[in-house]
């Protein structure tokens, strides 16, 4: 898309996803890229700004990532955070080295308030640090802008030559000013004027998607959760009967949500979609059937939604492209976007087989799932629909924890129904951002009709975040808990225990799976 663009180099640092959702927050398109990406491939890009991530590594060991001089000449501000910082020193002629006090957690800062980059910002602030390594010596040309009571430099510049290097991280919300210092990088050091905007994105992808197609015919998967659902608006508003929705019914679904879907996006529904349901229940269950290790799971469920398309695009007739709900993240955590490991594959990324018979279609590719929100709101598709509960692309198979077994998915399905409809009652659906059940492969001896029992467990999680890179957990009042816990012992059949997950994102991710 023809925007300015702040681009983000990864180190390896667990937050390189939030730090392009806070410049986004800035009205300022922003993309990751891996340190390994060739200086020719950054400058032909030609960003307002480049960010440096933090990383796990000490800058000054040989097998560490590390950069070219030649990215700090390149006429183009560059911030660098944490290891970002360290190496921008390291490589420019400083010195960094072992800090004689590790730094943890929120932490006082005091700061240059003369600085561009600390403008508006209070002169003793609390920002977010995690160090073992320190800047024990600013490189050549560059002035001491902050410091801390452990840390003499906590941030260092060079005004001249547009260079930035600040220890902590300004784009955690622990960091209590770090969107202004963001803010006053992105809009004031770089110069971007805030053009990335919903309403533009909308114009501007339905152009494309217009260019892209032609006269071709499109097929979407379409589950009805709140991508390809967002994805299936901008794609009717882009060529209307062009497109073709196929909803696979896997039999993952949640209770009765196979039969609402096509309530919605069917013949009648409130969308002018070719649509077609294909029941392939047996067929996942089949194929799934003793499969334990999670990444196996997606990627089966992964190509098994290939294969439908495929079989279904050969009763429709000739077709050109397949239409995803494809999001940034789904990038990002399937290795794709940056340098940080995979964190597990997406059915629609990671899962996709070699000799796929389609080009591909991604409206939302570029988008976090709450910029995809705004896109579906600004379409004009339902707020219910748009703020939908968040359902993973693999069902319920990645709920049933280990080999998916008939039974135990009904207990998923069931104690999950309850869950949701108490939530409901209870106001706690439009607080919590995201809450499920989900069942381990394991049992636990019980008491039931008298009678030593030996059934399942079902553990409980309900998070809230803003983007879905962090998230914490929900303090759902006593009573509520225990209502839903008497239920799901009483109606859903061999579970005999109840448990509540307390555990954040980092170090848990939301989905057990």
């Amino acid at each position: 898309m023809d925007h300015e663009k702040v681009i983000v180099i990864d180190f390896g640092g667990q937050y390189n996803q939030l730090v392009a959702r806070r410049v986004r927050e800035c009205n300022v398109y922003c993309e990751i890229y891996s340190y390994k990406t060739d200086i020719a491939q950054i400058k032909a890009m030609n960003p307002k700004g480049i960010i440096l991530t933090g990383g796990p590594n000490s800058c000054y060991e040989a097998d560490s990532p590390t950069c070219s001089k030649e990215l700090f000449e390149l006429g183009v501000p560059v911030l660098g955070l944490c290891y970002g910082a360290q190496l921008m020193m390291h490589v420019l002629g400083g010195k960094v080295e072992k800090a004689p006090v590790r730094e943890y957690g929120k932490t006082e800062v005091m700061v240059d308030t003369s600085s561009p980059l600390f403008t508006g910002v209070s002169e003793n602030t609390i920002c977010w640090m995690s160090h073992f390594d320190y800047i024990s010596k600013a490189a050549p040309g560059f002035n001491i802008v902050a410091h801390t009571a452990d840390c003499p430099v906590a941030a260092a510049e060079n005004q001249e030559k547009g260079l930035f290097a600040i220890q902590f991280h300004p784009e955690v919300l622990h960091t209590q000013e770090g969107t202004k210092m963001l803010h006053n990088f992105v809009r004031g050091i770089c110069g971007c004027e805030g053009t990335w905007r919903m309403d533009s994105f909308v114009e501007n992808t339905v152009k494309e998607i217009r260019e892209k197609v032609g006269n071709g015919k499109v097929l979407l998967a379409l589950s009805g959760g709140v991508d390809s659902s967002v994805a299936a608006g901008l794609l009717s508003r882009a060529i209307g009967k062009q497109l073709t929705c196929v909803f696979v019914d896997h039999g993952l679904l949640r209770k009765n949500e196979g039969d609402e879907v096509e309530e919605v996006f069917g013949p009648n529904g409130q969308f002018d979609l070719n649509f077609i349901r294909v029941n392939a229940q047996d067929r996942y269950y089949g194929k799934l059937a003793g499969v334990t290790e999670p990444e196996h799971k997606r990627k089966i469920i992964g190509e098994e939604f290939i294969r439908v398309f495929e079989e279904e695009a050969k009763k429709i007739g000739a077709v050109d492209f397949l239409a995803q709900g494809t999001i940034y993240p789904d990038v990002v955590e399937s290795g794709l976007g940056g340098e940080s490991a995979v964190i597990k594959s997406h059915h629609n990324v990671g899962g996709l087989p070699e000799d796929l018979q389609f080009e591909l279609v991604e409206p939302l590719r570029q988008l976090f799932k709450d910029e995809v929100r705004a896109c579906g709101l600004e379409l004009g598709l339902p707020y219910e629909m748009v703020y939908r509960q968040p359902f993973p692309g693999p069902g319920l198979g990645v709920r049933c924890l280990g080999a998916i077994t008939r039974d135990r998915l009904e207990a998923v399905r069931e104690s999950d129904a309850i869950l949701r409809e108490e939530f409901q009652l209870a106001g706690l659906d439009k607080k919590v951002w995201q809450y499920f059940t989900v069942v381990p492969d394991f049992k636990s001896v019980g008491v039931r009709d008298n009678a030593r029992s030996f059934e399942w467990p079902v553990i409980i999680r309900a998070v809230n975040t803003i983007d879905a890179m962090t998230a914490t957990i929900e303090q759902v009042e006593w009573p509520v808990l225990m209502k839903i816990t008497d239920r799901i012992l009483k109606e859903v059949k061999h579970v005999n225990r109840v448990c509540y997950d307390m555990s954040p994102k980092p170090n848990a991710t939301i989905e057990w799976e």
